[in-house]
């Protein structure tokens, strides 16, 4: 390895670290009362190293939403091959809840947490946007082959995943304790299939 790949190497990891450092306190002590300190303190860094790789922390909370997405979105890819495009549908929407329960701190970060999130209002923001893109495309091809009627497809894209976003967030918070502990997981499933077939017969 050469010097130049060598201390590029070195740059990533220490973005990992402060990253790192940043969604840990941003989700124990909420975003408004974290500094660039209490993150320099966390990681046993001056506050100077920090700013060589983020100006502030609103640039920080853009990188966590960042990592997100493009986690998050790399695993619908592979569902994009699937030909049905309701198969493709049912499939990210169990790669949603499974990358919240695999995931959850990130998850919270990215839709939970309450954070400014006017900050995140930046044209370079593609990863968000093209999670929400993938969506619309596989129900456009839904409508498109007749699977669901003619309606808007933000609006209908909205729908679908406001309600998935819904029980699956329930759950992580642990508002789900009018079922037993030991039926909770196979509600989850139950109503994510009813959800699916409801769409199937419904829109």
């Amino acid at each position: 390895m050469g010097i130049t790949e060598r201390k590029e190497r070195e740059r990533e990891e220490m973005r990992k670290l402060i990253l790192d450092g940043a969604q840990k306190l941003f989700l124990a002590n909420g975003y408004e009362k974290v500094s660039i300190r209490n993150i320099a303190d966390e990681i046993e860094y001056s506050p100077a190293t920090i700013y060589l790789y983020y100006k502030d922390k609103n640039e920080l909370l853009f990188a966590l939403h960042q990592r997100g997405f493009v986690k998050m979105v790399s695993e619908f890819q592979p569902l994009l091959l699937l030909s049905d495009p309701f198969e493709k549908l049912v499939g990210m929407g169990r790669s949603y809840i499974r990358f919240a329960v695999e995931n959850p701190e990130l998850f919270d970060l990215m839709f939970i947490m309450t954070a400014p999130m006017d900050k995140l209002d930046k044209e370079d923001w593609v990863e968000g946007d093209q999670a929400f893109g993938l969506l619309m495309q596989v129900v456009q091809e839904c409508m498109d082959t007749g699977i669901f009627q003619q309606h808007n497809v933000q609006a209908t894209s909205m729908m679908i995943w406001s309600s998935i976003h819904g029980y699956t967030a329930l759950f992580l918070r642990k508002r789900l304790g009018m079922f037993p502990e030991c039926d909770r997981q196979l509600i989850m499933d139950d109503a994510f299939n009813l959800f699916c077939d409801t769409l199937r017969r419904g829109l």
